[in-house]
């Protein structure tokens, strides 16, 4: 295959279609990770899907729809691959903003995206997403975000507020180790379907997993800390900005077997 095929409602992505796309940034998205036509998590994948379709277009596409739109994408192919899904419309803009209409499928199929495994350097950076809670298209501060941190000398970006609370990283979510508890920030945030894996897995292993508010002030109570996404299930975080985490070989390596305890979900 290409490295990367694009399809609009199933069919080849022209010039024309990705016009409307190009053009505006009103849209959001899901990326998964696709082993031998099955997702982790799926349904979370799904269910992000239809809720962004109701909150941003004010329609859901059917799940039936969602599911056909990705296996033409994949079109049989057995291995291993990220697609993203993206939802948006011609129907909505800057100057019309007031349909209800159910949105356009542009799927992406390249190759599998490497999971993270060398532990991070953080920078922390007074931000919050728009929106927080939606995986919108809306992109321009993480990247900005991420830019500034490796011009910094670190390796991505944390986010907290002014009062030092955390919330999340450019694409992934933060969590914290205490003992054989994982500790999740509460805060504005996306719910991430890594995270959401990870807490259904960890029960079984003998952790347990709470949420709550975790400030800069509270790094020297943690064993640990980590990062995840769909493509990367955990890597050890080294430091937040001057703060240094021992290594964590072994926590890592149990909140992995966490995320791998979850069947694949076929497409």
């Amino acid at each position: 295959m290409a490295d990367v095929l694009m399809q609009i409602d199933g069919r080849p992505a022209g010039a024309a279609d990705l016009g409307c796309f190009v053009l505006s940034n009103y849209g959001a998205f899901t990326s998964m990770q696709v082993e031998d036509g099955g997702v982790r998590g799926l349904d979370l994948h799904l269910a992000r899907l239809e809720a962004e379709a109701v909150e941003l277009f004010g329609v859901a596409v059917p799940e039936a729809l969602l599911r056909e739109r990705m296996r033409q994408a994949l079109d049989g192919r057995a291995g291993r691959f990220s697609l993203r899904v993206n939802l948006f419309s011609d129907a909505i803009s800057l100057r019309a903003p007031d349909a209800a209409v159910q949105p356009r499928v542009l799927t992406t199929l390249s190759p599998p995206a490497a999971p993270l495994t060398t532990p991070l350097r953080l920078q922390t950076q007074v931000y919050a997403r728009e929106v927080p809670h939606l995986k919108h298209a809306a992109t321009f501060g993480l990247t900005r975000a991420r830019r500034l941190a490796v011009q910094g000398g670190f390796d991505d970006a944390l986010f907290v507020d002014g009062g030092g609370r955390i919330s999340e990283g450019s694409i992934w979510n933060i969590g914290f180790v205490q003992g054989d508890t994982v500790v999740w920030p509460e805060a504005p945030m996306l719910a991430g379907t890594g995270q959401a894996l990870l807490q259904r897995g960890i029960a079984d292993l003998g952790l347990n997993s709470v949420t709550r508010p975790v400030h800069l002030s509270d790094l020297a109570d943690f064993d640990a800390a980590f990062i995840c996404n769909s493509a990367t299930p955990a890597c050890a975080v080294a430091a937040i900005d001057g703060h240094a985490f021992p290594p964590a070989e072994a926590v890592i390596a149990r909140l992995i077997d966490a995320w791998r305890s979850n069947p694949r979900q076929k497409i």
